[in-house]
């Protein structure tokens, strides 16, 4: 016989089937506060970024604090004492002493500053005008980075093919940056480069000798019209630095180069230290040199308090006496 079910079990039933949704409320809630927080970190600035983390580091750190100390901030972790070096090594480990620094970073900013040279960026706009017609040919290029400023010149300009000696056009480029270059003091590092094509002459047995050949070349180019040598080094790096592949005509011409390299630190000639000759003496402190000289090495005869003589160069001792010369 059927019965039907009351309405308190219909409730019952109801209200386990929808049980989910409490929990299902709570996760989103939970994730809206997730991404509201993501949220409003990405729109803030950083300094209030700044406070939100350090607030929340410190909640982080106290909480740790908390589980990691007993009552009374007692540790109830067991005391643990490492052993000293003494202990582990024994008296033979000696106590290494580190570098000294310099407590004033002043003065080593001073000190970088003194030795700057001419400022690259006003270089830079100054070589870009005078090789212009370069650059638009893609014969030339000037780039800047923090430390130096490179003037990239295609080897095809300065020299023939397979050689090391600078052609007119070469030298019509190196006069152009040498009316730049006089004006300033930065160090200079002229670099080569080859492609991957092997070169084996009895000039150039490979690509290093012909790389740093057309480096050494330039430099006497520029030494040539005034650049001071000391200030200028060469660098080759053959075939072993591209600039882009070597599997295309394209790509090794772009790395048949020599670069001229400014440094942002400026040449520091070496002064040679001259002995100053010594002043010169006067005759009357001359003379009495002299005389204290003969007086130290005079031989004397010396007359003992109980008989006897001693002949020696040494100043009589009391009680002794020395005769009065005839």
């Amino acid at each position: 016989m059927y019965r039907p079910r009351s309405s308190v079990a219909v409730e019952a039933d109801k209200s386990d089937t929808e049980r989910w949704l409490v929990s299902y409320a709570d996760y989103m809630t939970l994730l809206f506060a997730l991404f509201l927080l993501l949220y409003s970190m990405a729109t803030m600035e950083k300094e209030q970024f700044k406070k939100l983390q350090d607030t929340i580091s410190k909640v982080f750190i106290e909480a740790t604090d908390k589980q990691e100390t007993g009552i009374q901030g007692q540790s109830v972790q067991p005391d643990i004492h490492p052993q000293s070096d003494f202990e582990l090594y024994g008296s033979g480990l000696e106590d290494a002493t580190g570098p000294t620094l310099l407590a004033d970073n002043a003065k080593l900013e001073h000190i970088d500053r003194t030795r700057r040279g001419s400022p690259l960026s006003a270089l830079q706009k100054d070589i870009n005008r005078a090789l212009r017609s370069l650059v638009e040919s893609d014969l030339a290029k000037v780039t800047l980075d923090e430390d130096w400023l490179t003037i990239e010149l295609s080897s095809g300009l300065l020299f023939s093919s397979g050689s090391a000696n600078s052609t007119s056009s070469a030298s019509a480029v190196m006069t152009e940056l040498t009316a730049i270059l006089k004006q300033t003091n930065n160090y200079m590092r002229v670099r080569g480069y080859t492609d991957s094509v092997p070169i084996r002459t009895e000039q150039f047995p490979s690509n290093w000798e012909l790389s740093v050949a057309r480096a050494a070349s330039i430099v006497r180019l520029l030494e040539e019209l005034g650049i001071a040598p000391e200030r200028m080094a060469i660098e080759g790096y053959g075939q072993y630095a591209p600039f882009a592949e070597n599997t295309t005509a394209q790509g090794r011409s772009q790395n048949r180069k020599v670069v001229i390299a400014l440094s942002k630190y400026a040449y520091e000639p070496v002064v040679a230290q001259i002995p100053q000759p010594a002043e010169a003496q006067s005759a009357q402190e001359q003379a009495a040199e002299e005389a204290a000289e003969q007086e130290q090495n005079k031989i004397r005869v010396i007359r003992l308090p109980h008989g006897g003589i001693r002949i020696t160069t040494r100043p009589p001792e009391p009680g002794e006496e020395e005769p009065a010369s005839q």
